[in-house]
């Protein structure tokens, strides 16, 4: 088996979008499961959208979910430079090869006539697609008031180009369907097909994967390859990532760059887990690790139709990614997202470390896990509804009562608090729910949290006992309505 090589090809535009990112993991996991070799390279010859900014964001994009790339930027390599914009001598070279074999022709017609051209031919054809027909094509001699000129192929009109796709099996395309498309601009940038071909050609690629919308593209390549006397690639067409009611995927349906999910907390193999199971399957497994990824991936798997876009099945992923991670490890993630909320931590802050197993099982992502437990770490914000419904003068007691009785709790541990307290409770009984919700906004802030005991306990004795003191006094002198 000759060894595997493939590509991702982004065009930076400010932010990675999700389904682009699915191209690249399936293309990276066939790398990784043949030893093979993964490229990264820009497409960035729109100089309008191609920023400093739109690239880093792509490289960060990349690193942050671990895709790493073999060869390309701030990597090289041996095929380089892996920017386009750095390759126009590369494409120039290959233009005047077809130029000389006669497969491409300069083409002096400017905007204005080909767009009448096209007004001409849809006055007289209701249907069908219009195709400039270039008088150079033919050998027309250059005019002698212009010198700009672009450079086209030379379609072949007869018969068809057709490919063995490895997702979408037989197509076939009539060549007559075909137009000279062009191949450089008069400034010398490619456009898509040419780029795309030199730049495969030259990388050695062997298997060109991309989203199904790039299927009108690989007939006009193949033809290309063909010109230049080579083996085209093979092409792998996936179907598109589409919004839950069946439209393109975009900003108005979800969060379509990655580091959005980044930012609210996702893992980066939770995102990788869910893009490659919306497309591919392998039986009736739904959570993998990256390892199971690369070993279980398979094309015969990757299905013919568009996915369509779930978040919550996004999240249940997610979640169940967070769960199998290691308190430890949780903690280092969550501190970044503490300082987001103004909260100093460090990953071995001991409270914090305690407080990750119990807040764990009930947060989603590592935005929620920060959130649960500022108040273990932080000062408390008391919700307004749990404060106006359980801090009031008929608790004020209790809350006293509950900060004296566990003063004298040795070790100030959850199952010897819970023995002391029940105890205390059924003493005076007193019934648990009378006493736990106020002590839980108390201590937290909130109605919500881990147990009481397990909150206590992760607080400390002193914190606790201020927290209950306090809430006390707030109790006692609430009004009530």
């Amino acid at each position: 088996m000759s060894e595997v090589r493939v590509r991702f090809a982004p065009s930076p535009t400010g932010y990675l979008h999700i389904g682009g990112v699915r191209t690249a993991l399936y293309s990276w996991l066939w790398a990784r499961q043949n030893r093979g070799t993964f490229i990264l390279r820009i497409e960035d010859t729109d100089q309008e959208r191609s920023t400093a900014k739109s690239i880093q964001v792509v490289l960060d994009s990349m690193r942050w979910l671990g895709l790493d790339w073999d060869e390309g930027p701030e990597v090289g390599g041996e095929h380089g430079p892996y920017f386009q914009s750095e390759r126009l001598g590369l494409y120039a070279d290959y233009a005047e090869r077809l130029l000389a074999s006669g497969d491409a022709y300069r083409c002096y017609a400017t905007k204005q006539e080909i767009a009448d051209a096209r007004d001409a031919f849809h006055k007289t054809n209701a249907k069908g697609g219009f195709r400039f027909q270039s008088p150079w094509r033919d050998g027309a001699d250059p005019p002698k008031d212009r010198d700009a000129y672009v450079i086209r192929f030379r379609a072949p009109r007869e018969g068809s180009t057709g490919w063995d796709d490895v997702i979408k099996r037989r197509i076939d395309v009539p060549n007559d369907t075909q137009q000279d498309f062009i191949l450089l601009r008069p400034n010398g940038m490619p456009l898509y097909n040419f780029g795309c071909v030199v730049d495969d050609l030259t990388m050695g690629v062997t298997l060109a994967t991309r989203g199904d919308d790039h299927v009108i593209n690989t007939a006009p390549q193949i033809l290309l390859y063909k010109a230049l006397g080579v083996e085209p690639p093979k092409f792998a067409h996936m179907p598109m990532v589409l919004a839950p009611n069946g439209e393109k995927l975009s900003k108005r349906h979800a969060a379509v760059g990655v580091l959005e999910y980044r930012d609210m907390g996702y893992l980066p193999d939770a995102v990788l887990n869910y893009l490659a199971r919306l497309g591919w399957s392998h039986g009736d497994q739904e959570i993998f690790t990256r390892q199971e990824l690369i070993e279980k991936f398979s094309w015969d798997h990757v299905g013919s139709t568009a996915g369509r876009y779930d978040a919550k099945k996004f999240l249940y992923v997610q979640e169940e990614h967070l769960r199998t991670l290691p308190d430890g490890e949780v903690a280092r993630l969550t501190v970044p997202f503490l300082a987001r909320i103004g909260i100093a931590a460090q990953a071995d802050d001991p409270v914090l470390l305690e407080a990750i197993p119990y807040v764990k099982p009930r947060s989603a992502t590592l935005a929620d896990v920060a959130d649960a437990v500022s108040y273990f770490l932080g000062e408390i914000e008391f919700e307004e509804k749990g404060k106006r419904k359980f801090l009031v003068p008929e608790n004020a007691s209790h809350l006293v009562q509950l900060a004296e009785l566990i003063e004298n709790v040795e070790p100030f541990e959850k199952e010897k608090l819970d023995e002391v307290v029940k105890g205390w409770l059924e003493a005076n009984e007193l019934p648990m729910k009378k006493v736990a919700q106020p002590a839980r906004v108390a201590m937290t802030g909130r109605t919500r949290s881990p147990g009481l005991f397990e909150v206590m306990e992760v607080l400390g004795k002193d914190k606790t006992i201020a927290r209950l003191r306090a809430a006390a006094e707030l109790a006692a002198s609430a009004t009530t309505h």
